[in-house]
């Protein structure tokens, strides 16, 4: 088998891996931001009556959590088509 292979298998795989990821990455953060802010819902960015302070910070908060648990499920997926093909999907 080719390293295509591996690569091709993978494609499928990691657009599912990707949704589910961000759902995750959306229910890990809204959970965070109600224990760390006390506050049942985060700003958006055109939030009118939150500072700017706080938007950012829910923000890169969000960002940061969607990066983790994207590169977990992406690592994931990637050693999940190697076990199958024998092949890394780089």
């Amino acid at each position: 088998m080719s390293n295509r292979i591996g690569k091709a298998a993978y494609k499928p795989v990691g657009v599912l891996l990707g949704l589910a990821a961000g759902t995750v990455a959306g229910v890990i953060f809204r959970q965070v931001w109600k224990v760390t802010a006390g506050d049942g819902d985060a700003p958006g960015a055109t939030d009118e009556d939150r500072g700017w302070g706080e938007i950012l910070a829910a923000a890169a908060l969000q960002g940061a959590i969607f990066a983790v648990v994207r590169a977990a499920v992406d690592r994931g997926g990637a050693v999940g088509v190697r076990r199958l093909t024998g092949h890394w999907p780089n």
